[in-house]
């Protein structure tokens, strides 16, 4: 069942204490970060006021999870790892009350093993840091030059930072704070981070039993649809692993990824393979994922979707407890953002690249006092299918999430179970 668990690990960035095989077989992406267009409501004359940003962001490159067997290998020494002097804050990681750190089983588990060269699996690279900072500075240049939203020294009454347990999302929030705010701080940033078990950043299949029954019998059945193994069984043959090795798409790519984006030597094998790979790793995704059915997707992400609805509505009835929180910063995994793209309808087919961002900001109408959601992927606006406009109502915007969302509690009541959900 480990076993197992370790690929069906990559499906959701997944469990914190299934760890580190969980995370190890799964997810990266070079691509750089898109650039962002000024959008109308920066400018003071726009009918649009800004009320909330929430943004969701993956990590950034980082070393592989796992190295593809029998093939030529790649050395990741330490020095790729080392931070530019840019990316430094005093920060410090609590549990979500402010208290010590939580243990992070995930990353304990990474540190069992070493990577060719000396390194552990899945940690943020000097690349990896240096996307983070360009996010924040893209984000300094919407919220703060353009629109004096934000203010340019960080304020924890202002900004709200939480990160899933692990290193190299604890590093990448960092790292997008120091490139938001340029390094000024009057105060320590809080970096809150939760119980393995309670974790709603990724699909947690340690903390949700039904949902690690699902997932594992998709992404065991994933491995035999005929089109994925067949191509499967060429690849294996053309790099020369052996028949024994346990591989699958999801693991090579993220091998390639990671070894591409640093400079690293690729098996001359992998070029003509390299869409295919990436195509393939998506499909054994949607696969596990299954979005045709609501319920992967909600047992998935429904609790984060449910909080994001409930910071804009604290926002708008006063009911917060930050009455000055403006921005809502979520560093997580391409796990995460995979079945959220797919909850909201706006799923590419393609891999989450390092650095990518769902931004959901919240907007009210001068005039009118309506309220509105906008969405952006990668720096560029989203028209969510069920919305009537980019800028959506925010009651169609909550009708789509509610699809999706999960309150924790009927979220914890239909992981307990055996039935799942009902479709209304």
């Amino acid at each position: 069942m480990r076993n197992l668990w370790g690929r069906a690990c990559m499906i959701g960035s997944v469990s914190a204490a299934f760890g580190s095989m969980l995370w190890s077989q799964q997810k990266t992406e070079p691509d750089q970060v898109a650039s962002s267009c000024p959008s109308s409501d920066t400018n003071p004359s726009s009918p649009y006021e800004l009320k909330l940003v929430q943004v969701l962001f993956r990590h950034g490159a980082r070393t592989p999870l796992r190295s593809i067997p029998d093939v030529m290998e790649a050395q990741w020494v330490p020095a790729l790892l080392d931070p530019p002097p840019h990316t430094h804050i005093n920060y410090v990681v609590t549990d979500l009350h402010g208290g010590p750190q939580p243990p992070a089983p995930v990353e304990d588990n990474y540190r069992k093993s070493l990577l060719p060269g000396g390194t552990y699996p899945g940690q943020l690279t000097t690349v990896g840091m240096q996307q983070l900072y360009e996010l924040g500075k893209r984000l300094r240049r919407r919220y703060i030059e353009e629109s004096n939203f934000l203010n340019a020294t960080f304020s924890p009454a202002e900004v709200y930072v939480r990160s899933t347990n692990i290193v190299r999302t604890i590093e990448s929030a960092k790292c997008l704070i120091a490139g938001l705010f340029q390094q000024k701080q009057k105060e320590i940033v809080p970096i809150v981070t939760s119980e393995a078990e309670s974790e709603i950043l990724y699909p947690n299949f340690h903390g949700c039993k039904l949902l690690k029954t699902l997932a594992g019998h998709r992404w065991a059945e994933s491995a035999t649809l005929p089109d994925i193994a067949a191509d499967l069984q060429s690849i294996q043959s053309a790099l020369g692993i052996a028949a024994h090795q346990h591989v699958d798409f999801i693991l090579i790519r993220d091998d390639m990824v990671a070894r591409e984006i640093h400079g690293l030597p690729c098996p001359p094998a992998l070029d003509t393979w390299r869409n295919k790979v990436e195509q393939r790793a998506v499909d054994m995704m949607c696969h596990v994922l299954e979005p045709s059915k609501r319920e992967h997707l909600q047992l998935s992400v429904g609790p984060l979707l449910h909080t994001l609805v409930d910071n804009i509505e604290a926002k708008l009835q006063g009911t917060s407890s930050e009455p000055n929180r403006k921005l809502f910063l979520y560093s997580v995994h391409d796990t995460t953002l995979m079945p959220c793209l797919m909850a909201l309808g706006i799923f590419d087919m393609r891999w989450p690249p390092y650095a990518a961002d769902i931004t959901v900001e919240l907007h009210q109408k001068k005039q009118t006092n309506e309220t509105f959601v906008k969405v952006s992927y990668t720096g560029q606006d989203q028209l969510i299918p069920g919305c009537s406009g980019v800028y959506c109502p925010l009651q169609e915007f909550k009708q789509v999430v509610s699809a999706y969302s999960l309150s924790s509690e009927l979220y914890q009541s239909i992981c307990d179970s055996t039935g799942g959900l009902t479709e209304p």
